[in-house]
């Protein structure tokens, strides 16, 4: 039939693989054209970048977040010393006046207790004095009661030395005591 012959079918097998060779060479040709260039490296470095950036931004945003957290406590933590520091405040200022208060007690009790010696000792004074008018007085009573019984006279009274002199003294009479 078609392909009897030995020598055709030589010259057909090598058309074929020379058609081959060339449809496989266009293809490669058209293939390289439409195949993507080969990447740069640059852009490898800089997707390398980019997930290092998200990863640096992922712990920068917790970062934050601890940041946040953080001065939220400091604020707190200072108004609970600016409380504690007037608390203290106050509780010195009580001091300091109960300290004044204390101060004023005792040198008010020194001076009642001075004034209470100072009536103490007028009373004593006046105890004495009031024993011996009570004294003078019993003097004086057993006195009039002697001259009123007629034990006591004066008119029998010994005689004075200013009496000798011209002046006469009123004579003294001797009590017990």
């Amino acid at each position: 039939m078609f392909i009897e012959s030995p020598q055709l079918l030589i010259y057909v097998t090598a058309a074929a693989i020379l058609f081959g060779w060339f449809v496989g060479k266009i293809a490669a040709y058209f293939g390289n054209k439409l195949k993507p260039p080969a990447p740069d490296p640059r852009d490898a470095r800089i997707r390398s970048l980019q997930a290092d950036q998200r990863v640096a931004q992922t712990q920068v945003d917790r970062t934050q977040a601890n940041l946040d957290t953080q001065s939220r406590s400091l604020a707190d933590t200072q108004q609970l010393i600016l409380e504690r520091d007037q608390i203290i405040t106050d509780q010195h200022r009580v001091v300091r006046q109960l300290q004044d208060d204390l101060k004023d007690s005792v040198l008010k009790t020194r001076e009642l207790r001075r004034e209470l010696s100072q009536r103490a000792a007028d009373d004593l004074k006046s105890q004495v004095r009031l024993r011996d008018v009570e004294t003078e007085l019993s003097v004086a009573q057993a006195s009039t009661d002697l001259i009123a019984t007629g034990v006591l006279d004066y008119t029998v009274a010994p005689v004075d030395e200013t009496e000798v002199a011209g002046e006469r003294k009123p004579a003294r009479a001797k009590t017990r005591t």
